[in-house]
């Protein structure tokens, strides 16, 4: 891998991350439409997630702190319950993860019908949260919305579904503080993550070298994933505060009517 295909792949990495686009959807598109397997080695992979996880924890530092201050204690706090909420709201994801991960890659197969209705459902959840934004009345997170941001996190595992769309409005539908919404939407999968990147690391232990890539490359490429996941991050705390997720809502529209155009004519 060049250094530029490593900056690119960094970037779009950290964007897709946190924008409501459905990187995973994308990802099938792109396959089907340039005729080729977008495989990447394990090391790259866990890197640019790696500068992803570090810009959300940035962007955030202030306020992980003042959890991780208060969760010491080990008192039932208001930073202790933030925690057990965002382990309730693992719970969905992990039981597919255990049971239904076979079930979920079959999807994983360059379907663009299905990856273009999911981005349409992506598009309706997005547009909702924009029609009823004068609903909103702002009420704190609780444990049931933090389970049923939960629950959307696991079905943003279908490709086509962005998680980060997912979970921001089904929070914002339930009524629920914007600024909080965006805030556990992105912490909620910071653990996730790593134990995906956790899994592949044992997966590949002992089947020989696991990249392929030069330090160089790898630099650059956390480079990007770190400074456009920061980027991005920051910018959609912000649109979800103004309520202003309507754009990506078009975009998701236009990108599944491709999609299932691909998958239906070509």
């Amino acid at each position: 891998m060049s250094w530029w295909e490593a900056l690119i792949l960094g970037l779009v990495q950290g964007l897709t991350e946190f924008l409501p686009v459905s990187s995973s959807g994308h990802l099938e598109l792109g396959k089907v439409i340039l005729n080729a397997e977008t495989e990447t080695d394990i090391t790259f992979t866990i890197v640019v997630h790696g500068a992803t996880l570090l810009s959300t924890v940035v962007v955030f530092a202030t306020e992980i702190w003042r959890i991780f201050r208060g969760a010491i204690r080990f008192k039932w706090n208001p930073e202790m319950q933030y925690v057990g909420m965002i382990a309730l709201s693992m719970i969905p994801v992990v039981l597919v993860g255990l049971f239904l991960q076979d079930f979920v890659e079959g999807f994983f197969s360059g379907n663009l019908v299905f990856v273009g209705s999911m981005l349409w459902v992506t598009a309706l959840l997005l547009s909702l949260t924009w029609f009823m934004r004068n609903r909103s009345e702002g009420k704190p997170l609780n444990w049931g919305s933090a389970l049923v941001m939960g629950v959307a996190q696991a079905v943003a595992t279908l490709p086509g579904i962005s998680r980060s769309g997912a979970t921001i409005a089904t929070g914002l539908l339930m009524g629920r503080n914007k600024q909080q919404v965006a805030q556990f939407s992105f912490l909620m999968v910071l653990i996730p993550i790593i134990g995906v990147n956790v899994v592949k690391l044992l997966e590949t232990a002992g089947t020989g070298p696991v990249s392929t890539t030069g330090w160089f490359p790898l630099l650059v490429g956390f480079t990007g994933a770190f400074l456009s996941g920061w980027f991005a991050c920051a910018w959609m705390v912000n649109l979800v505060k103004r309520g202003k997720l309507i754009g990506f809502a078009i975009y998701c529209l236009i990108v599944g009517a491709l999609a299932l155009g691909f998958g239906l004519f070509a």
